[in-house]
């Protein structure tokens, strides 16, 4: 049931997200989960081996290249979704960073409180 409640908050999250964004569409609510779920397994497979290869990079600039890698990886969702468009890496990075801000607001959102 959790990975229901998080498909659907990452879903909500690319849906505001391309909302906010002039550079970022999506055709419908459906295309925003499918692209959080095809987002979800690029990261879970890609960005260790992603991460691992560029590490010297990664250190050299302080951690900031991990920006540079999200962004590559929605680009390579949009090449995959259709209905599902980026306008270039730039929108790509910041579209990243907004999703991550969207679901984790939504994630403390949804946590049960806790009782003492």
């Amino acid at each position: 049931m959790r990975v229901f409640t998080y498909l659907l908050i990452n879903g909500i999250a690319v849906f505001l997200a391309a909302y906010i964004l002039p550079g970022v569409s999506v055709d419908t609510f459906f295309t925003a989960i499918i692209v959080a779920l095809v987002l979800g397994i690029v990261n879970a497979l890609l960005k260790p081996l992603l991460v691992l290869l560029t590490l010297p990079f990664t250190i050299l600039t302080l951690g900031l290249f991990t920006f540079i890698i999200n962004g590559l990886l929605v680009l390579l969702v949009d090449a995959f979704i259709a209905g599902f468009t980026v306008s270039g890496l730039l929108w790509a990075i910041i579209f990243s960073l907004v999703i991550t801000i969207v679901s984790s607001f939504l994630n403390n959102l949804t946590k049960e409180p806790i009782s003492h």
